[in-house]
């Protein structure tokens, strides 16, 4: 099948790049000429582990190519996914310029009939928005041109996306019409063999389903962070309570680790374009309104327990920061916790030295050539002369650290950590302070 992908962001990328890999045929159209040209000499714009060999791979093969030429993109595929980027405005609200934009490119240039299809994240009525700006491109042109629109959000998670793809819990297809589902139903089949994992609903529904999913998630994030702030003070174990409630199957395990706050490029974006979404109808979602602050009241957490360690007036004081990317297998820091605390440490006087696997370029990009922050190659090295460490972002790398080699290097014993690591009476049997989220 002959696919068209417009936008090589992160998922337009990984759409493309999966969709080659079972052997369609897929040229991918984007605007930015330095990121196309990125990928035409074997590069990646973006990190995603196994990402750049599936690339490299396709496009040896033939099945995965770049372009800047909306004309050849949009002749190339009977399915056109629109995977550009949909920021949020100051308002909270979805920004769709760049859905319209393509949109209208596609009704500009198509001769013959397409599936267009939303894979970025839109609010709903999205697709009504992209048909009647198609349909006005083609009535300019004076073409009666068929052409069918379909909601297929994704569903990827930042560090897991290929496996994602390609072995999906589900997919949602978003249509009333009985030719363009024939398609989604065509191009799905290799990702679903041993049983069917295609959903399809009315395409409003689609277009809902993706946002209340990450509201979900995002709520049981503050939720466990709220019950944290609570278990300190009550002297109870966080830890314990989540294998309390995890144990039972109508709540489950997944996403109720307490923690610094959530950021990245879905659920603080997402959270805010619902919220927008209830007051254009009239309506307020409080639990996301309450989610939200939690959020942005949680990444403040370990910035308070420095300042109740070392006092409020941090000068000439330095701390130690393991991870910076808002979580692991990634270098988004898009509203990352590591940034609120970045800052918030420079405001009180103090300088940062930091690691992380692979966010140091977008860390670099962020905050420049500050002499406030140092960034070094290794873990350890960051722990020189720093007066405590400060564990932001949980990478495997940092699960089994010698705490002995750690305190030997710290100029204070002392470690924050944002993730809930390590269990406490280790860390504290090797003689350090040990500060973690919700445990006593």
């Amino acid at each position: 099948m002959k696919i068209t992908v417009i936008g090589i962001g992160y998922v337009g990328l990984v759409t493309s790049t999966c969709l080659a890999e079972v052997g369609n045929d897929v040229l991918c159209m984007d605007v930015d000429v330095n990121k196309v040209n990125i990928l035409k000499e074997g590069g990646i714009p973006i990190y995603e582990p196994g990402l750049v060999g599936m690339v490299r791979r396709n496009v040896a093969a033939g099945r995965l190519r770049f372009t800047t030429d909306m004309a050849d993109s949009t002749k190339h595929g009977t399915i056109q996914f629109i995977a550009v980027g949909t920021p949020p405005n100051e308002d909270g609200s979805a920004d769709l310029q760049y859905v319209i934009a393509v949109a209208r490119a596609i009704g500009q240039h198509m001769q013959e009939y397409k599936v267009i299809v939303d894979k970025s994240t839109v609010p709903v009525g999205t697709a009504d928005k992209v048909r009647a700006t198609v349909q006005e491109e083609l009535n300019k042109r004076g073409m009666a041109t068929e052409f069918s629109v379909a909601s297929n959000p994704e569903f990827l998670k930042e560090g897991s996306a290929l496996d994602d793809f390609m072995r999906p819990d589900r997919i949602i297809v978003g249509t009333d019409d009985a030719r363009a589902l024939e398609l989604m139903r065509a191009l799905y089949v290799p990702f679903h063999r041993n049983h069917d994992r295609l959903i399809v609903m009315d395409v409003k529904s689609a277009e809902l389903t993706k946002y209340a999913a990450n509201a979900m998630l995002a709520t049981r994030i503050s939720f466990m962070n709220e019950l944290a702030l609570l278990a300190e003070k009550l002297g109870a174990d966080i830890e314990h309570v989540r294998h309390g409630i995890g144990s039972d199957p109508r709540i489950g395990y997944h996403f109720l680790y307490a923690g610094c706050g959530y950021g990245g490029s879905c659920f603080p974006k997402d959270v805010q374009a619902m919220q927008r979404t209830a007051k254009e109808y009239g309506g307020e979602l409080r639990i996301l309104n309450a989610v939200e602050t939690a959020n942005e009241r949680q990444k403040e957490v370990l910035l308070d327990k420095i300042t109740a360690r070392f006092g409020e007036d941090l000068s000439g004081r330095n701390f130690a920061l393991w991870g910076l990317a808002f979580k692991p297998n990634t270098d988004d820091m898009r509203d990352a916790p590591s940034r609120v605390l970045i800052k918030g440490l420079w405001a009180r006087g103090a300088t940062v030295t930091a690691y992380d696997p692979v966010a140091m370029t977008e860390t670099r990009h962020i905050f420049g050539d500050d002499p406030r922050l140092k960034l070094t190659d290794t873990p350890m090295s960051v722990l020189e002369g720093a007066d405590a460490l400060v564990i932001v972002t949980e990478w495997t790398t940092f699960r089994a650290p010698d705490f002995t080699a750690v305190k030997a290097l710290l100029k204070e014993p002392v470690i924050f950590d944002g993730r809930n690591m390590y269990e406490p009476r280790e860390v504290r049997a090797a003689g350090l302070e040990y500060f973690a989220i919700g445990r006593p």
